[in-house]
């Protein structure tokens, strides 16, 4: 079992001034304690489920930009980006900077969006469900297309591109690996069994096998190999005082992979101290490696 570490605050003590060298602190650290990968969400205000609105966020790009010149292993993402907030053809282009810029550690990770507060308050448009879903198959497609290597042209109901051009071309496996976000299990786990690399759901072990059998019966019915879909989970580390809770983590870690789980993604408590990336690395890591 692999563990991805996303970073959904930057409210650290220094303010601004801090963020940044914080940030390459926790970058170097996470990266030397084995993490597989480091996420950030894709907003713009902090989410009232983290923080108030006011609360300082970077731009996620921008920041994974930043995070892959300052390490050489773990992978990068967003957690996950708003179909909204970007022209698919943009962000293809973005990730596969990324990509290029990384040395081949780009993931695309993609949803439907819906924090509808930040799209009002900074004047970004926000379609309906049902549209945002159909927008988010669309962009999914396009980036597939510009990462196939055509510049042919797309036509979709929301999106029309005259040449998918993308030079120079992604470095990952002829491509980014996709993530699709969400536990929806009509439209959002559908479209993971059609064209994404990974899935990232909520919820425990009680509550992931169900959603993972939904996800095989998408797969039997688009002719999917259901195995080779990549299972994530968010899954927020809180090792405790001085590692008191590392049995606890690992126990949860060891029940998730019996359900099926691949990946846990998620916040570590007290990120910022560094100390808990240590005990992670030292006595979490190695044991979960055979999960």
């Amino acid at each position: 079992m692999k563990l991805g570490l996303q970073i959904p605050s930057f409210t650290w003590p220094g303010g601004p001034a801090r963020i940044g060298p914080q940030l390459g602190e926790i970058a170097h650290a996470a990266g030397e304690a084995g993490y597989d990968s480091i996420w950030v969400m894709d907003h713009f205000f902090q989410i009232r489920s983290v923080g108030a609105p006011e609360e300082p966020m970077l731009e996620a790009y921008t920041t994974l930009g930043y995070l892959a010149a300052l390490t050489s292993s773990v992978r990068l993402g967003t957690l996950v980006t708003g179909v909204s907030y970007r022209y698919p053809g943009l962000l293809a282009k973005i990730v596969t900077t990324l990509d290029v810029l990384s040395g081949g550690r780009a993931w695309l990770g993609i949803g439907a969006a819906w924090n509808e507060e930040e799209h009002r308050g900074l004047g970004v448009p926000f379609p309906p469900v049902g549209e945002r879903f159909e927008r988010l198959e669309e962009a999914v497609q396009i980036c597939l297309q510009m990462w196939s290597g055509t510049d042919a042209s797309f036509g979709g109901t929301h999106y029309r591109l005259a040449r998918t051009l993308n030079s120079p071309p992604a470095l990952t496996r002829s491509r980014p690996p996709i993530m699709i976000g969400g536990n929806g299990e009509r439209r959002t786990l559908w479209l993971v069994a059609q064209y994404a690399d990974a899935c990232n759901l909520f919820g425990g072990p009680e509550d992931v096998p169900q959603k993972l059998q939904v996800l095989r019966r998408h797969c039997e019915a688009v002719g999917r190999d259901y195995d080779e879909i990549e299972k994530t989970v968010y899954y927020v580390t809180d090792v405790g005082e001085n590692g008191s809770r590392v049995p606890v983590v690992i126990d949860d870690l060891g029940r998730l992979s019996e359900v099926g789980v691949h990946t846990a993604i998620g916040g570590l408590q007290g990120v910022e101290r560094l100390d808990p990336i240590r005990i992670v690395g030292r006595e979490i890591i190695p044991k979960i490696r055979d999960l």
